[in-house]
């Protein structure tokens, strides 16, 4: 919202969805036109306010205060991108992602083979999906989080700047829960486990690979539990990562000795069962639990893709014997120090106060006249 008390002179309320952005970054979104440059000029001039005070780049915005913002600053070369409208095809393979809309979030389910986003030959992308779900007057959804090419399942994306830093912050933190589902070659020795090896991109592939480095990598974990078995062939495993490292599900399975079939970047040959499995990856993102702007949760479960379920029915494995429930695991970092310090605070009053009542005991009554 804006108006215009002086001729050229605009002035914006900072909403909410723009709480705590910085003031180049609101530019970005709102006044893409005007460059960094300019932006940087009008606040090294004091031609930009906010709340009648000199502002910087690098300042953080708050919700409700007031933008002055001079005229001009367009540049004639950077003219605002238009959005190119999405084709009937984009159109239907977007609405048939779509497992819920809420007004901060859309929950997806990605199928297996279309990449996150896009890259060097890479075209056809949920990125490229999104304007399928905004009209030209709103905010264009943006992803929040990334799932592998070939793994299928619960893709969360933000429908506004506000929902996106908020959920950022989600994953980021580790409060969102996410849950998988895979089939491994073989069973591990241990039906209900955790995996704990670092990792760090396996030199000579470019980045593209990842490996188990105790010395070097940065600190993975995973929690798994065997769901189901077949003999000594195949076992349906429930994963939760408890970090977020690139492939790190698929490293982790294959370090073990127990690849999750169809996954032959890290399994090789020996990720391959058999028969009429299918030689695609059976990695599945089952269910996502998150927290809501504004309060609440989001908790979002997946439909198996295709290959992944007609493999589940070929092996025996039945899906409603999980319900696919996160482990609860101990409390965020700090919170357990916290709560230890307000039980000691807690004790060392409760012992004042009865030192307190014995003093009072100990002293003369005092007698009336």
């Amino acid at each position: 919202m804006s108006d215009t008390p002086t001729p050229g002179v605009r002035q914006f309320t900072v909403g909410a969805d723009d709480e705590g952005v910085r003031l180049d970054r609101w530019f970005k979104r709102h006044l893409p036109q005007v460059g960094f440059a300019t932006v940087s000029r009008w606040a090294r001039t004091g031609q930009i306010r906010v709340d009648g005070k000199r502002a910087k780049p690098e300042d953080r915005l708050t919700a409700g205060q007031v933008l002055r913002v001079p005229p001009g600053g367009e540049s004639t070369d950077r003219p605002k991108p238009k959005r190119r409208p999405p084709t009937a095809e984009q159109l239907e393979q977007a609405e048939a992602m779509l497992i819920q809309r809420t007004d901060a979030a859309l929950v997806l389910n990605k199928p297996p083979g279309l990449a996150t986003q896009g890259g060097t030959g890479t075209h056809m992308h949920v990125d490229a999906l999104l304007d399928a779900f905004a009209d030209e007057d709103e905010p264009r959804p943006r992803l929040v989080h990334r799932l592998d090419k070939d793994t299928s399942g619960v893709l969360l994306i933000a429908r506004t700047p506000g929902s996106a830093a908020f959920f950022s912050k989600r994953f980021s933190g580790r409060s969102a829960k996410k849950i998988y589902w895979a089939l491994v070659v073989g069973v591990p020795d241990v039906d209900d486990g955790t995996i704990d090896a670092p990792l760090a991109k396996q030199p000579g592939t470019g980045g593209e690979k990842m490996h188990v480095d105790t010395e070097n990598g940065q600190p993975a974990r995973t929690r798994y539990r065997v769901i189901d078995r077949v003999g000594n062939r195949a076992a349906w495993v429930e994963l939760q990562p408890l970090t977020g490292r690139t492939h790190q599900l698929r490293v982790h399975l294959a370090a073990i000795g127990h690849p999750i079939v169809g996954d032959g970047k890290y399994g090789g040959q020996e990720a391959f069962l058999t028969g009429s499995i299918s030689r695609k990856m059976h990695l599945h993102a089952r269910r996502l639990i998150i927290d809501a702007p504004g309060g609440g949760s989001i908790d979002a479960t997946a439909e198996l893709p295709e290959h992944f379920a007609a493999s589940m029915e070929q092996l025996g494995f039945d899906p409603a014997t999980s319900k696919a429930e996160p482990e609860k695991g101990p409390p965020p970092p700090g919170r357990e120090a916290k709560k230890q310090a307000a039980r000691q605070h807690a004790k060392q009053y409760r012992k004042a106060r009865k030192g307190e009542r014995r003093g009072r005991g100990a002293q003369p009554r005092k007698s009336g006249k």
